[in-house]
């Protein structure tokens, strides 16, 4: 009879897989280890996830769920987790040392989506990429024994940059849910107003303010390029730097499509995924 222990690492894969992410694929290549690791790691993030997503729930409900999850991140640091994906992470947090201040950092991130529909200034919504998307790589680069100060900056950068190209993909579902993540101040600056993007209608301003914000996109992933070249740390970081490749071509479609953000979503197809997979493992 499977332990509890074993089933949660196994609820956390099947959550994983369920979802369809280009993470998933990623985790893949990792030893056994680190891999139930990300998946306990993603499960966790996905659950936050759903939660805010969770079409017509209340903020009200939805704070409530959030607030539950961090009693029991408590409850996992003194031993007592409960669910599956917290007893899954307790399990990772002690083997690779996470700081549970990157789970409850996570939290901060989803609570801002509950407050805020609107970013006055690049600034505030750097921190909101920070918070969903950065510590994602915080936990993650843990889990990939990486120890040098730059692959922190690594994660940082990419996490910011993966999440700008996630806000100009999904530019349609979120106005859908009366969400603009583009900063107010970016808005102004081309003379782009708020009904352009509710109402779907993409006009010249709003083309050139979207080009602005690739742009964005791509110097993050630079100086996330940058950082891991420091490190000296990239067979450590591979599964990082799949994905980092994956969202690089993202955006990229995004950018040849003439930023048709407004119509089908713009993804990766998976055999797309594989291949530039198996090209970073040919470059190690």
């Amino acid at each position: 009879m499977r332990s509890f222990l074993e089933s949660s690492f196994d609820y956390c894969r099947w959550l994983t897989r369920r979802s369809g992410s280009h993470f998933a694929l990623s985790f893949t290549l990792l030893p056994k280890p680190r891999r139930r690791g990300m998946e306990a790691i993603y499960a966790f993030c996905r659950a936050m996830d759903d939660i805010v997503d969770t079409e017509g729930i209340s903020a009200q409900t939805a704070q409530r769920q959030l607030d539950e999850w961090r009693r029991e991140l408590k409850a996992m640091e003194q031993g007592f987790a409960s669910h599956p994906i917290t007893v899954a992470l307790a399990e990772v947090q002690h083997r690779f040392n996470i700081p549970t201040a990157h789970f409850e950092t996570m939290i901060d991130g989803m609570e801002m989506d509950l407050t805020h529909r609107r970013y006055e200034s690049f600034e505030e919504l750097r921190r909101y990429c920070e918070r969903v998307a950065s510590s994602v790589g915080w936990m993650s680069i843990k889990m990939f024994g990486c120890r040098h100060p730059a692959s922190q900056r690594y994660a940082t950068a990419l996490g910011i940059a993966l999440q700008l190209t996630n806000i100009l993909r999904d530019i349609k579902t979120d106005a859908a849910a009366a969400r603009i993540y583009l900063p107010q101040e970016d808005l102004k600056r081309f003379g782009v107003s708020e009904q352009e993007i509710l109402e779907s209608r993409m006009t010249p301003a709003l083309k050139q303010l979207l080009a602005f914000e690739a742009a964005r996109a791509k110097d993050y992933f630079k100086q996330a390029a940058d950082a891991c070249h420091e490190s000296g740390e990239g067979r450590q970081l591979l599964p990082a730097q799949i994905m980092n490749k994956i969202y690089r071509q993202l955006l990229c479609k995004i950018e040849q499509s003439d930023y048709a953000v407004f119509g089908s979503r713009i993804s990766v197809p998976k055999p797309e995924q594989i291949g530039i997979a198996l090209r970073c493992l040919a470059g190690l």
